[in-house]
Parts: C-alpha cells; sequence; structure tokens
C-alpha cells in the first residue's frame, strides 16, 4: 500500500507513520520540514498554508491508495489538499473529532448525531469544531463519502503526545506527595491510545471503509481511578492519591479537563460529550483497545526518553493544575 500522510511529525500523524512503515507499507509524508521524519520515509517539503505550499504534491510522482490529513486549523487548507490529491489517491482520511456534533451530544451519541452549524470548506479559521467540520466537508467535497473516511476522535492519550493531559498527571505523580485525584474512582473514560487509532485507521482504510466512525474505546474501558493508580505506580515516587468528590473539586473553582487534565464531572453535560459516545461502529469494524496500563507505561518511558518535558502545541492552551490550588484544597480534605 501507497500512504500519503500530510504531516507526520507529530502526535497521531506520527503514529500512523510508524504504523504504517511496521506494516511495510510505502509512505511519503508532506511537511514544512522542521521535524525530521522516521527513516524509511519519503520527505516532500512544503507549508501547506502558503502560497504554492502544494507544488511538490503535483509534482511528486505515481498515486497514492490512502491519504491521511490531521489537520485542525482552516478548513480551506484540507480543501485545497483535497482537490489536488482527487484523481491521484484512492481514499481520503480526515482525523476529525467528536467535537463536530451541535454541544452537548446526549450520552450515547452516534455518528448520526446532529453536527455544528456554520461550517465550511471554504472557511478561514473560526473554532475547533467548525473547522473540524469544515475539513470534512472539504473531504467529502473531494472525494465524496464512499472514498472519505472520517475518524471522529476523542480524547487522544499515548506516546508524542503534544496537548499534555497524560504528561501532567504524569509530571504530577512523579514528584510524589499527596496528590489531588477528582472522584469518583470509578467514574468511566472513553479515550483512544494513539497507536491504536492509527492502526484501525490503516486497516479501515485498507478494508475500503468510508463515511464517520466514532473512534475511542468503549465507555469504562479506563476509569479516574486506573488512569491515575496507574500514572502512580509507574512514576514509582509514592504519591499518594487523595480522592475528592466531584463537588469538593468544582467549589474550589477547579476548571474540569484543563486544570484537572481528562476529568470532567459525572451526571455533566461534558461527561456525556466527552466520555459517553456510542462506538459501537468503530468496534464493528475492528477497533482494539490496549490496557490502560499500557498506555501510561510507554506514554512514561517516552516522557522520560526525552527528559521528562513534553511537546506543547502552540495552538493549545497548557493545562493543569496550580501547586498552591492543589494545596488548598488537600488542606480541606485533611480537616
Amino acid at each position: 500500500m501507497r500512504l500519503l500522510v500530510m504531516g507526520g511529525s507529530e502526535f497521531a500523524g506520527r503514529a500512523v507513520v510508524e504504523e504504517a512503515l511496521a506494516r511495510g507499507w510505502e509512505v511519503t509524508v508532506l511537511n514544512r520540514g522542521h521535524r525530521r521524519p522516521p527513516p524509511g520515509v519519503r520527505l516532500l517539503t512544503g507549508d501547506r498554508t502558503a502560497p504554492g505550499g502544494l507544488a511538490r504534491l503535483a509534482d511528486a510522482d505515481g498515486t497514492w491508495d490512502v491519504v491521511v490529513d490531521t489537520w485542525s486549523a482552516a478548513p480551506r487548507a484540507v480543501r485545497d489538499a483535497a482537490r489536488s490529491l482527487a484523481g491521484r489517491a484512492g481514499r481520503y482520511v480526515y482525523v476529525s473529532s467528536c467535537s463536530v456534533y451541535t454541544w452537548a451530544p446526549p450520552a450515547g451519541y452516534t455518528e448520526d448525531a446532529p453536527v455544528v452549524a456554520g461550517a465550511s470548506a471554504d472557511a478561514r479559521e473560526t473554532d475547533y469544531a467548525r473547522d473540524k467540520r469544515g475539513g470534512e466537508l472539504a473531504a467529502l467535497d473531494a472525494f465524496g463519502a464512499d472514498d472519505s473516511l472520517l475518524v471522529r476522535c476523542g480524547l487522544l492519550l499515548g506516546p508524542y503526545e503534544n496537548v499534555g493531559r497524560l504528561p501532567w498527571w504524569l509530571a504530577r505523580t512523579a514528584r510524589g506527595g499527596e496528590v489531588l485525584a477528582p472522584g469518583p474512582r470509578e467514574l468511566p473514560l472513553q479515550y483512544v491510545d494513539v497507536r491504536d487509532l492509527a492502526a484501525w485507521i490503516l486497516t479501515a482504510a485498507a478494508d475500503g471503509r468510508g463515511g464517520p466512525y466514532n473512534l475511542m474505546s468503549a465507555r469504562g474501558h479506563a476509569t479516574t481511578g486506573s488512569l491515575l493508580d496507574a500514572c502512580a505506580r509507574v512514576t514509582g515516587a509514592g504519591a499518594e492519591l487523595r480522592w475528592a468528590d466531584p463537588a469538593t473539586v468544582l467549589d474550589a473553582g477547579i476548571e474540569p479537563w484543563t486544570q484537572l487534565p481528562v476529568w470532567v464531572p459525572p451526571d455533566s453535560d461534558m461527561h456525556d460529550a466527552l466520555h459517553g459516545a456510542d462506538v459501537s461502529r468503530a468496534l464493528a469494524a475492528g477497533l482494539v483497545c490496549r490496557p490502560v496500563e499500557e498506555t501510561v507505561a510507554d506514554t512514561w518511558a517516552w516522557l522520560r526518553g526525552i527528559g521528562g518535558h513534553a511537546p506543547q502545541r502552540p495552538d493549545r492552551p497548557p493545562v493543569g493544575l496550580d501547586p498552591a490550588l492543589e494545596a488548598t484544597v488537600l488542606a480541606r480534605l485533611a480537616r
């Protein structure tokens, strides 16, 4: 199989490249050349947002069986790439997001749930939800419904994470001591290890699948407790998880999802939307999710291998809880 990845040097794109190479696929990437791709990759250098930035695609010889595009800003960048590849690629895979659904989708929402209004393939950058939906529309416009695979991801975790959610928890438990743990322990989570995402994408594309798929683990594949227990265990610093009920966390002014990454309170619109999707379609199409303990351990090994500081996307705000605020809440719990 011949694969073209738009980007291919960070997180999801990199995982797709590495999985394809492991399968013996012929891999080409188009990016700005700021980071060296893995050995065995054909690199085409170009900035897709600049005038003439897609010229290397036009100059490149041959065709591709599959294109994977992870773009998350102005939809017109997906539009231009997809149009330039129509007729030269068999299938366009756009890595989208469950954020495309009209907020807030109810627990159990499927791929048929309503999507955000006002999105356009021709748009400049607007907001994340409409940009991702615009990217979907761009792929559909150029490749049609049958040859466009729309991968609506939820929470992505694993090695190379450049958003900071799991790296923050690992860094925090690595400091040891008492760690504020937002309850309840048994709160079900949904996420997908980026390597499982990559494996599913390539298999689904090779199988000729098209259309939208909610792509994350089954609800309850992991819990807040199993995730944080794994972080405390793998970092080996003797961190003691101090569990706080949701009301205590929220009354302290702590923002779910950002200040305490991954966690959102139970029985809330946020939990239904972020950890309550129906993923039966993806599971029926072969999605397999590794245990949370493996994701945590491998992410910690990667993080240690790069000096303990994870890369941070410039277009995403930093996440994590201020130590002073954490100390204040922990003191209240001790009373």
